[in-house]
């Protein structure tokens, strides 16, 4: 916990000295002389340390003299369970002191707990509450640095503005008592859920804690209407609260001859609207279609062996289509729905990088596929006893992060999504003509990412639309790294009167089941798009069809912000529904 600490107030002095107060007893003190509590050594008839090294003493000796006596029955086949009265007692003094040892050695060490517990604070008076300190000279609060007592009190740094306690009132008693100890640090904050076995008590009590701690309030964080015991052990650890997202719905969209309201969870105007004229176009021009080329998540270790034609062996080895057979069996014991599709390797000297490919049913797959790479690789230390391995990950996945290998090769589902926008609709819909937007995107997303050199970023904002269905659905937002990695392509067709526009996106990493897709607000954002939970029927069908929809969407929201553009709407749209207006009139007209 932070080292420095405002605690609440406690009951004013009455001292003579009127400055500082005691209460209880502290290992702080003045020239007053405390009172002290009682301790349970005290019932001790010598000092608690001598008493200790008297029993650890007993203890190490009669052991050492019963396993002598013992050594010698052994070797003159004397049976062990004839005692003489002298073994007797040294049995008896062993078990004595074991005892003592066990139950009463830590006397003094669960004694500094409980003074930590219960331990003394001074505090100035009403006048100047800005000095507080701790049994274990810890500072608590920010004094001036002009103070001088004969309490040894270090000075601090500047107190920050806004820095006064924050003090709710608690359920109980015991929540107060559960949060001082917090704020004392004699239990960790990460231990409430298994104490108390009531996952929103949990929150509530780490939160007021957080505020003493801090002095900063938490008011504008929601902490009710939520369910804490859905995240427990899986999505989140010691939360306080939870942030709300406003989710608005583009569409419907027209994809592959079905249509589709679009959850997008995001802060920033526009991107909806816009995405939602997009899906107009789209639709007016008689729908877009879609094509998934792929489908396989990746993980890759990294191993090393002491040369590289050890490395190079094994490289051969993965790569043997004969190997293949065998490798998948072993890999694919990590689940029902792993299924080893491939094996990728690159050598870096004696480094070896194994880029493992499976299909993972609707899940999203990491997981699993970091189970079938563990059992393949304890399967090849039998061949290769000298492998050595670094990493369960050695980046070459790659996951999270802009990577050459994911945009040539792809990662999770590989789509590409293509309409033809007919001319009147162009014009009346997108306000723009299709010269315009070919030139447009031959300029801007193809030559000036070039320029810019880009990896995977040869579009207008795949990013936006991507982010905004990731959070909504409840997948793993840094994966939109990779997952937008997207090229916009734009041509004019049948004799240069309307456009074809595609989108490819190598690596959409998508699931529906496992991680935020099980919580009430996603589930229910993925249950509008139809492809909630797993498919029973055909195992993975829900998650590629929910790729299919990202890539759709992201077409919708190319397609419009590029006619922004070339029509010179773009800041227009913007101070108009990204700016806060209080006439809301005003700004829906």
């Amino acid at each position: 916990m932070d080292t420095f600490r405002r605690l609440p107030k406690p009951l004013r002095s009455t001292a003579p000295h009127g400055n500082l107060r005691k209460r209880k007893h502290s290992a702080v003190v003045d020239d007053r002389s405390p009172s002290t509590a009682p301790k349970a050594s005290d019932a001790l008839p010598l000092p608690l340390h001598l008493t200790n090294a008297v029993f650890f003493t007993l203890f190490f000796s009669v052991a050492y003299y019963l396993l002598h006596r013992w050594r010698d029955k052994i070797r003159n086949s004397i049976p062990l369970h004839i005692v003489t009265l002298s073994e007797i007692a040294a049995i008896v003094s062993l078990i004595a002191s074991f005892i003592y040892l066990l139950g009463f050695f830590g006397i003094d060490y669960v004694q500094s707990f409980i003074a930590r517990a219960s331990h003394d604070v001074w505090e100035l008076n009403d006048t100047n509450p800005n000095y507080l300190i701790n049994e274990d000279h810890r500072l608590v609060t920010c004094p001036p640095a002009n103070i001088s007592t004969k309490t040894n009190i270090v000075s601090a740094p500047p107190k920050l503005p806004a820095s006064e306690p924050i003090i709710t009132p608690l359920a109980s008693e015991e929540d107060e008592m559960i949060v001082n100890s917090i704020v004392n640090g004699t239990i960790p904050s990460y231990s409430l859920e298994s104490k108390l076995g009531d996952c929103k008590r949990a929150a509530a009590i780490r939160r007021e804690a957080l505020q003493r701690m801090t002095g900063r309030s938490l008011e504008g964080l929601p902490l009710e209407g939520f369910d804490y015991g859905s995240i427990l052990g899986q999505c989140c650890e010691m939360p306080v609260g939870y942030v709300q997202i406003p989710v608005g719905i583009a569409g419907p969209l027209l994809l592959d001859g079905r249509e589709y309201s679009i959850p997008m969870a995001t802060t920033e105007g526009c991107l909806v609207a816009s995405t939602n004229r997009g899906c107009k176009a789209i639709y007016l021009s008689g729908g877009a279609t879609s094509v998934l080329l792929k489908d396989g998540m990746t993980r890759a270790p990294v191993v090393r062996f002491g040369t590289t034609t050890r490395a190079a062996e094994l490289k051969f080895f993965l790569e043997d289509p004969h190997n293949f057979d065998a490798l998948a069996v072993v890999f694919n014991r990590s689940s029902r729905f792993a299924r080893l599709q491939g094996i990728q390797c690159s050598i870096a000297g004696k480094n070896l990088y194994i880029r493992f490919s499976c299909s993972t049913g609707d899940a999203m797959g990491m997981n699993m596929v970091s189970k079938g790479v563990q059992n393949v690789l304890e399967f090849l230390e039998s061949d290769f006893a000298d492998m050595d391995v670094i990493g369960i990950s050695g980046n070459f996945c790659s996951d999270k992060k802009p990577a050459a290998v994911n945009w040539i090769e792809g990662r999770g589902k590989s789509v590409v999504c293509e309409a033809i926008i007919k001319e009147e609709v162009v014009k009346k819909v997108l306000k723009t003509d299709v010269a315009l937007l070919v030139e447009l995107n031959m300029l801007k997303n193809l030559a000036g990412s070039a320029v810019a050199g880009a990896l995977g970023g040869f579009n207008a904002h795949a990013g936006n639309i991507v982010s905004a269905i990731f959070i909504a659905t409840g997948q793993d937002p840094a994966q939109n790294v990779e997952s937008s990695h997207c090229i916009t392509m734009m041509e004019a067709v049948n004799d240069g009167k309307d456009l074809h526009i595609s989108v490819t996106l190598p690596s959409i990493e998508v699931g529906t089941v496992g991680g935020g897709t099980q919580l009430a607000s996603q589930s229910a954002c993925l249950n509008l798009l139809g492809v909630m939970g797993a498919c029973k029927e055909s195992p993975g069908s829900y998650s590629r069809l929910l790729a299919t929809i990202v890539a759709g969407s992201v077409l919708a929201g190319e397609l419009s912000l590029m006619s922004a553009i070339a029509a010179g709407q773009l800041v227009k749209s913007h101070m108009k529904y990204n700016r806060s207006s209080k006439d809301v009139s005003k700004a829906a007209s």
